[in-house]
C-alpha cells in the first residue's frame, strides 16, 4: 500500500520566488553555494548564533579546515616583503581577549592601515596552522562602521553601505552558516532587504491561531524578523522558542498522520496457543528471564496480535538478552504460521546467530529431521557466499515455508528470495542497514512485522524514536552473570611506553586461560576495506596529511606473532575478505579456546559470543565512532570475569576525537552514549537517509534539548488531527506538512 499521494497544486508564492528575482543574479549567485535559492531557503537559514558589539569569539574551539567567522579585535600588523618571490605580506594579530590569530594577505598593502590597533569587526576564512599558530589566510571581514569591500547587486549594495554593521550597534548581531563566496554579512544583508517587503499574508503560520494562543507562540513573520534581527536576548528567545515549536508541530503533524495510516493496513494477527512452539521453548529454558524480558516479551505479543503491522525498536545493552526475546517473538509467529527473518549485518555474525538459535532451539529448530521435534521448525541460514547447492536449497525451504526462521545478511534482500509467508522481520544491530534494505525485505508481504534490534542507538534512531517513528521498549537489566568492564584510553603520544604494558596486560589475561581481542579498522595497508571505520564519524583531524594509515590487520598480526612478551600465544586473525568457511574455522576455534588472541577488524563488532575473553585493545581507537566502541568491548567479559577495554591512540593534545574517546572510557551506559553521541553528531536526516550531522532536516530543534517542545507539539498535533484528519481546515499547515515530507519522505517514514 503506497502512502504516496500526488500534491495538489497551490498558487505560486512569495516565498517560492527566486532569490535572482529578489535580490539580483549576482546576490543570488553568491547565496546560492549555501543552498539558498529562493526567499523561504533565505528565511529559514537561521544564524549558528548571535553577538554583541564588541563581544569577542572565543579561539579555543578553532580547527583546522574549518570555515569559520569570528569577531575580534586588532593587536597590531606589519607589512614587509617577501622573501621567495616578488610582493609584499601584510601580517595582522587579532585577539579575542585571551588568544591571538593571525590573519595574512598578499600584496594588499593598504590592511595595515586600515587594520590598526583597537579595531574590531568580524573576520571569516578557513583555518590553518603555521609554526604551532592558527591563521587565517586572505580573510573577508566586515569591520565596524564600514561597508563591505566586495562589488554587489544595488539595492543589497545600497543596504550594506549605509552601515548594515553601525546601525546594529548595541544590538544582537546574527552569525550565520557561510562559504567562501557568502560571508555572515552578506547574508544579513539580504535578509535586512527581504524582511522589510514580507507581508503576514506572504508568510503563511503553520500554526494554528488557536494552538498559538495556548503557548503564547509569536507569529511567524513577527518570529522571523526578531529571530534575524533581536533588539535583546529575550526578543530573539521568544522568536527562537515559536520557530522551534512550529517545526515540531509540522514535523509530528507529519508523523502522526503516517502513522495513523500505517495502522490502517491490515496486519495477520499472530497469537502464542497453549502447547505451542513458545510455551515448549519457555519450559525449556535452563534459566529464569528476567522481569524485563518478560516485560518486553509481553509488548512485542501484545503488537504482534494487534492486527496492525508492528514497527518497534527493542534497545537495550550490549548483552542484556535482545536476541532471546526477538526468538520469543519468531516463535509466536512461527507458531501461527507465518515465517520469521533475522537480518545480520555480516556473514559471521549471520553465522553465529544460526548456529546460536539452533543450540537454544535444541531439538524444536530441527523440525522436519529425524531426531526433530515434531512441533518443531527448520532454521535456514542464507548468505552471500553461501555455495550453489546450499543456496538452491535454502531458497527451496524458504519458498516453501518449510524453513519457519530463516538467517541471513543482505544476500536475504535479492529479488531471487521468495517468502512462503513472512510475518515478522527482526533487524539486529540496525545502524549497519539503511532504511531502504529493510523496506527492500519488509516489502516481501502484506503488513510484515517489523522488530528493529540496537544496543547504542546512532543520533537518527534516537530523533526518530524520540519523534514517534517507532514504538520503543527497552531492556536496561543484565543477566545474571554478566561482569563489569572497565575501560582505558592509551595515548600513546604522551606515554609511549604504554604501548609495552598494553601487551603485557594482554599477556596476563592469556597466562589466567583467558582470551583477548585486537581490533583494526584495515585488513591491509595495501588499500581501503569495506569493514573500515573511517568513514564512521566525521574526520577532525581534516588537513593533517601527516597522520599514518589506521592500523591494519595484516601488519598486527605479523607484530603480535613477533611480540616477545607474546610468545607462545596462539595469534589469528579474522576480516571480511576471508572465505566463509575459514572465517567460520577461525570462529569455531575461538569459542573452543583454541585461539589465545584473535586480531580482527570489526566483524567481531556485533553478537559475536566469547563467553572467555576478557580483553580487547582497539587499535587507533580515536577513528571509530561512540556506538561502535561500546559495541566492540561488549564482546568481553560475557563469562564470570570481569572485561578490561583499551583504547589505543597516537593523537596530541585535545580534539573531538579524544572526548569521544574519554566518553567511552567514562561509562558504560549505552543510553548516556547515546545522548553525547547526538550532541556531537546531531540527528541526521530525521526524515531522510542521512545518518548524521550535515544532512539534517532539522533547523532549530534538537531533540536531546527539545524534549519537552516535541512532546507538547505532538499532543497539539493528535488534538487537531482527531478533529480535522485530511488537514482541510488547516491549508497552512498542510501545505507545510507537504514541504516537509517532499520528495518521497513520507514513504520513508512508513517505512521504518
Amino acid at each position: 500500500m503506497s502512502l504516496e499521494r500526488p500534491a495538489a497544486p497551490r498558487p505560486p508564492s512569495r516565498l517560492d520566488t527566486p532569490l535572482d528575482r529578489e535580490l539580483g543574479p549576482r546576490t543570488a549567485e553568491r547565496l546560492e553555494s549555501l543552498g539558498l535559492r529562493t526567499v523561504a531557503d533565505l528565511l529559514e537559514h537561521y544564524p549558528r548564533r548571535w553577538t554583541a558589539r564588541g563581544d569577542m569569539t572565543s579561539f579555543a574551539g578553532l580547527r583546522e579546515g574549518e570555515h569559520v567567522t569570528v569577531q575580534a579585535q586588532v593587536l597590531h600588523s606589519v607589512t614587509r616583503r617577501m622573501r621567495q618571490r616578488k610582493g609584499f605580506i601584510t601580517e595582522v594579530v587579532v585577539t579575542d581577549g585571551d588568544g591571538r590569530l593571525d590573519l595574512v594577505f598578499f600584496n594588499q598593502q593598504f590592511r595595515e592601515k586600515q587594520l590598526v590597533r583597537g579595531r574590531g569587526g568580524f573576520f571569516s576564512g578557513k583555518v590553518s596552522r603555521r609554526g604551532g599558530r592558527l591563521q587565517l589566510l586572505q580573510p573577508d571581514m566586515q569591520l565596524h562602521g564600514t561597508p563591505g569591500h566586495d562589488e554587489l547587486d544595488g539595492e543589497f549594495d545600497r543596504v550594506v553601505a549605509e552601515g548594515y554593521v553601525d546601525e546594529w550597534a548595541g544590538r544582537l548581531q546574527p552569525v550565520y552558516p557561510a562559504t567562501a563566496k557568502a560571508q555572515t554579512w552578506h547574508v544579513a544583508a539580504a535578509l535586512e532587504q527581504v524582511l522589510d517587503t514580507l507581508t503576514e499574508d506572504e508568510v503563511p503560520d503553520p500554526v494554528p491561531d488557536a494552538v498559538r494562543a495556548r503557548h503564547g507562540l509569536l507569529p511567524r513573520l513577527e518570529a522571523l524578523r526578531r529571530l534575524h534581527r533581536p533588539g535583546d536576548e529575550t526578543e530573539r528567545d521568544e522568536a527562537e522558542h515559536a520557530l522551534r515549536f512550529a517545526e515540531a508541530f509540522v514535523l509530528q503533524t507529519g508523523l502522526v498522520r503516517t502513522r495513523s495510516r500505517i495502522r490502517t493496513v491490515p496486519a495477520t494477527p499472530y497469537v502464542p496457543r497453549p502447547g505451542g512452539l513458545l510455551e515448549r521453548f519457555d519450559a525449556a529454558l535452563p534459566f529464569t528471564l528476567t522481569a524485563g524480558q518478560q516485560m518486553v516479551g509481553e509488548q512485542l505479543f501484545v503488537d504482534l496480535a494487534s492486527g496492525t503491522p508492528m514497527q518497534r525498536l527493542l534497545q537495550g545493552e550490549v548483552g542484556s538478552g535482545k536476541t532471546l526475546v526477538a526468538l520469543r517473538a519468531m516463535l509466536a509467529v512461527v507458531e501461527s504460521g507465518g515465517q520469521a527473518v533475522l537480518l545480520a549485518p555480516t556473514e559471521v555474525l549471520a553465522a553465529q546467530h544460526h548456529r546460536s538459535l539452533l543450540t537454544s532451539l535444541g531439538s524444536l529448530g530441527r523440525g522436519g529431521t529425524l531426531d526433530g521435534d515434531p512441533h518443531g521448525t527448520a532454521v535456514t541460514l542464507l548468505t552471500g557466499s553461501a555455495s550453489t547447492a546450499v543456496r538452491r536449497k535454502a531458497l527451496l525451504d524458504i519458498v516453501t515455508g518449510e524453513a519457519g526462521i530463516v538467517v541471513g545478511t543482505h544476500a536475504l534482500l535479492s529479488d531471487k528470495v521468495e517468502f512462503h509467508d513472512l510475518g515478522l522481520v527482526v533487524v539486529d544491530e540496525q545502524h549497519r542497514f539503511g532504511v531502504e534494505q529493510r523496506d527492500a525485505l519488509r516489502a516481501r508481504g502484506v503488513g510484515v512485522h517489523v522488530l528493529v534490534m540496537t544496543a547504542t542507538p546512532i543520533p537518527r534512531t534516537v530523533a526518530m524514536t524520540v519523534f514517534g517513528d517507532l514504538d520503543t521498549c527497552v531492556l536496561d537489566e543484565l543477566p545474571a552473570g554478566r561482569r563489569p568492564i572497565t575501560t582505558h584510553v592509551v595515548a600513546l603520544a604522551e606515554r609511549p611506553a604504554w604501548a609495552y604494558r598494553v601487551w603485557q596486560r594482554v599477556r596476563e589475561e592469556v597466562d589466567a586461560g583467558r582470551q583477548a581481542f585486537v581490533v583494526c579498522g584495515r585488513i591491509g595497508s595495501d588499500g581501503t576495506d569495506e569493514e573500515a571505520v573511517l568513514a564512521e564519524m566525521e574526520d577532525d583531524l581534516a588537513g593533517d596529511d601527516q597522520r599514518p594509515a589506521a592500523a591494519a590487520v595484516l601488519d598486527v598480526l605479523d607484530q603480535l606473532r613477533a611480540e616477545p612478551g607474546l610468545a607462545g600465544c596462539r595469534v589469528e586473525m579474522l576480516h571480511g575478505r576471508m572465505a566463509a568457511e575459514e572465517k567460520d574455522a577461525v570462529m569455531r576455534a575461538v569459542v573452543a579456546g583454541d585461539v589465545d588472541v584473535l586480531v580482527a577488524t570489526t566483524v567481531i563488532e556485533v553478537g559475536v559470543d566469547v563467553p572467555n575473553a576478557t580483553v580487547m585493545v582497539v587499535m587507533d581507537a580515536d577513528r571509530f565512532g561512540v556506538s561502535q566502541l561500546h559495541q566492540l568491548r561488549g564482546r568481553i567479559g560475557r563469562g564470570g570475569h570481569p572485561g578490561l577495554c583499551l583504547l589505543v591512540t597516537s593523537l596530541r593534545g585535545r580534539s573531538e576525537a579524544r572526548e569521544r574517546l574519554d566518553a567511552v572510557a567514562s561509562t558504560v551506559d549505552g543510553f548516556e552514549l547515546a545522548r553525547f553521541d547526538l550532541r556531537a553528531r546531531r540527528e541526521g536526516d530525521v526524515l531522510g537517509a542521512a545518518q548524521s550531522g550535515a544532512r539534517s532536516s532539522l533547523r532549530l530543534l534538537r531533540v536531546v534539548d527539545d524534549l519537552d517542545v516535541i512532546t507538547a507539539a505532538r499532543a497539539e498535533a493528535e488534538t487537531l488531527l482527531a478533529d480535522d484528519p485530511g488537514l482541510a481546515g488547516h491549508p497552512g499547515l498542510a501545505e507545510a506538512v507537504e514541504v516537509a515530507l517532499a520528495g518521497g519522505r513520507e514513504a520513508y517514514l512508513a517505512r521504518g
